[in-house]
């Protein structure tokens, strides 16, 4: 593979539902350039792109890959990535890295919640040039023109048919393509046929839109246009230029995969009408201060490249994926990470073909690679020159929601679980773990039970630890609703100097998130050194309150009066006298249970509004607020008790078709009602049994 120049660079981005065949796009891509010399299947794991075993064993593709295809002396870097929602993740990093984006829709099914999804990650919100490939046309199940109606219906005018297929007998044949009118049919692809006659009139009606979009985006054009003249080939492929990078004219396209039509001219319309790297200009880069840098986009700018995704290999080690951005990377050179403030040495780069690494000498401007065994470097860090150092945004990523507590099978497999997440959390910017000091749980946080399922079995396959999961435990607080009063009397004597400690302590409610202590003891009954280890044998105390074990919060503990004796007070009885009085005081002081509530902001379309209102109510909690965002998506804020959000990533996914999302985070403490405070503490005492 030779060097390429930013100008003839295509990053393509490929994004859709799952099952819609964007791998299978690539595939055909490779193969008809004869990158490869097998058409593999996603189902028996056999293609070039989805090679990891967990994509063999789940018949989908869960990474985001790289495939790079050379085509007309222009390369074309694919970026290929998951259409589940549970690999969202990794679809980010596709969006984030991609300069184009071809969506891929399913024949069959039309539009699909990913097939949304890629629409306003790319189109909407980074505004991606973007093309549609209706694939599988040739299953008898499709249903091509409902499936283009409902493209442009859905995403809007902007959305232009540029081929359409020609049926015979129920059955695809061939192929129009609407710009140079002309037929192409799979029985002689080499020549092409005049357009059929009973197809001509609707032809000319689709040229015709093309036409009008074509001449909005120049005042040549237009004028032209207007005057009932006919553009040549050239002002055609310069007003397509103009719209597709505009993002006013989104091409649609149709072939299958399997079948190998449409392929190549898919290729041509990438290379032809999609803008190279080069042709950005300027990018904008951050640097030290977070101040905006502009920087140009070709060989002779500054290095800077970033680093988007990390792959910890058992054998190999840390490979580092990256997008030069400005410059050139050679390798044998030293280059500065500027978000660790670490200089790294580059030894080889690679050009990453799905599992597939072809060593190269450099990387210029707009390319994508890897490098290996970078010490320092992570995902979302920029190497760059130390007399010109910039750094890029982070990828932003989806907030995992979906938590289980998982611990190893095996005492022994503590270290090796600790290793393997820590890996997989280089290589997964949606994994999340917390360890709970209060709860001694680690939980582990995902997008959804496959990839809670995925992270689990590459655990086993890859580091050798299984783990067993459950329902984390919910931080409940207790508090008391009244006074009591107590006294806590220490006395052992076991020959020689005893032990001696006496406090009368006062609880009563107050407003604080933890325990305040406070002091009126007259006349010396308890002497002052004595003050700070009956306040420490309260607030151990507190961590486990009266009713469920749960910490103790919105106290107030006075010590009021006690005695001491001159030779057997010490600081430890009076520790364990402030607990005797805990003991005795706290029941009395109407303890109650708190349970977390959380606000939770829920992104839905608006014909499920009236389910998710509906469902929010049947989980305890309470609207706020409500409204409609840029998008036309309906945004609900609620509070709800964080107990009854524990699932609810997979429940939210069900109910709206996997097109909703969400977001919570904790708020506040509330009381628990009664049902609820008693289900809580009679768990609470099964586990403490246990």
């Amino acid at each position: 593979m030779r060097d390429y120049l930013a100008n003839e660079v295509r990053n393509v981005v490929v994004l859709g539902h799952s099952g819609a065949g964007k791998s299978s796009i690539v595939e055909a891509c490779l193969y008809h350039t004869k990158a490869i010399d097998k058409f593999g299947r996603n189902n028996d794991g056999t293609t070039a792109l989805n090679f990891d075993p967990e994509e063999g064993k789940r018949g989908l593709s869960v990474y985001c890959h790289l495939a790079p295809v050379e085509w007309k002396n222009r390369k074309i870097n694919f970026i290929d990535t998951p259409g589940y929602m549970d690999y969202e993740g990794e679809e980010a990093t596709g969006v984030t890295v991609g300069d184009n984006a071809l969506i891929v829709v399913n024949g069959k099914e039309g539009i699909e919640a990913g097939t949304e999804r890629a629409w306003k990650e790319a189109a909407r919100k980074r505004k991606l040039p973007t093309i549609f490939f209706i694939n599988k046309i040739d299953d008898e199940h499709a249903h091509f023109d409902q499936v283009y109606a409902a493209l442009r219906e859905k995403f809007g005018k902007s959305v232009f048919l540029f081929e359409m297929p020609i049926f015979e007998g129920g059955k695809v044949v061939g192929s129009i393509n609407i710009l140079r009118k002309k037929a192409w049919y799979y029985a002689d692809p080499k020549e092409p046929k005049e357009v059929p006659a009973a197809l001509a009139d609707q032809v000319e009606e689709y040229y015709a839109e093309i036409s009008e979009a074509i001449a909005m985006g120049d005042d040549e054009l237009m004028e032209k246009f207007f005057e009932g003249e006919e553009f040549d080939e050239h002002e055609i492929a310069k007003g397509l230029r103009i719209g597709v990078r505009s993002g006013d004219i989104r091409p649609v396209y149709c072939g299958s995969a399997t079948g190998q039509t449409g392929i190549e001219r898919l290729m041509d319309l990438i290379t032809e009408y999609f803008p190279s790297y080069a042709e950005k200009g300027q990018i904008t880069a951050l640097d030290s201060a977070d101040n905006e840098v502009k920087l140009e986009t070709n060989e002779n700018e500054a290095l800077s490249a970033f680093v988007f995704k990390t792959v910890v290999d058992p054998f190999v080690g840390k490979i580092s994926y990256l997008k030069v951005m400005s410059g050139v990377l050679n390798s044998d050179s030293q280059v500065y990470n500027s978000k660790k403030d670490a200089a790294e040495k580059i030894s080889q780069i690679y050009v990453i073909n799905g599992k597939f690494q072809i060593g190269v000498g450099k990387l210029f401007t707009g390319d994508i690679g890897a490098v290996v065994k970078l010490q320092n470097t992570e995902t979302n860090d920029t190497l760059c020159l130390k007399n010109k150092q910039v750094h890029y945004p982070a990828i932003e990523y989806p907030e995992p929601m979906l938590g289980y507590a998982i611990r190893p099978k095996t005492k022994a497999d503590e270290d090796k679980l600790s290793v393997g997440i820590r890996n997989l959390m280089q290589e997964d910017g949606t994994i999340k773990l917390e360890n709970n000091a209060e709860t001694h749980q680690q939980v582990l946080y995902g997008l959804g039970d496959q990839h809670i399922d995925l992270i689990i079995s590459k655990l086993k396959s890859k580091y050798k630890v299984e783990v067993e999961t459950e329902t984390p435990i919910v931080q409940y607080r207790e508090t008391i609703r009244g006074k009591a009063e107590a006294q806590g009397k220490y006395k052992k004597q076991n020959g020689g100097a005893g032990q001696y400690g006496d406090v009368w302590v006062r609880f009563e409610p107050c407003d604080s998130d933890d325990m305040v202590f406070a002091e009126e003891v007259f006349g010396g009954a308890v002497p002052k050194q004595y003050f700070p280890p009956t306040e420490q044998g309260l607030r151990d105390c507190m961590a486990k309150g009266p009713l469920a074990g749960y910490k103790v919060v919105g106290v107030k503990a006075t010590l009021f009066d006690g005695s001491y004796h001159p030779v057997d007070s010490k600081e430890v009885a009076f520790k364990e006298a402030a607990r005797l009085a805990y003991n005795k005081a706290m029941p009395n002081a109407k303890p109650a249970l708190l349970e977390p509530i959380g606000k939770v902001t829920v992104i839905a379309p608006e014909e499920y509004t009236g389910t998710l209102m509906g469902d929010i109510t049947k989980r305890r909690g309470l609207i706020m607020d409500m409204a409609v965002n840029d998008e036309g998506d309906q945004v609900i804020h609620a509070e709800v008790p964080t107990a009854e959000m524990l699932t609810y990533a997979n429940e939210l996914r069900a109910m709206t078709q996997g097109r909703g999302r969400y977001v919570m985070a904790f708020d506040r403490y509330q009381t628990a009602p009664k049902e609820v405070a008693d289900k809580v503490i009679a768990e609470a005492k099964a586990r403490q049994a246990e």
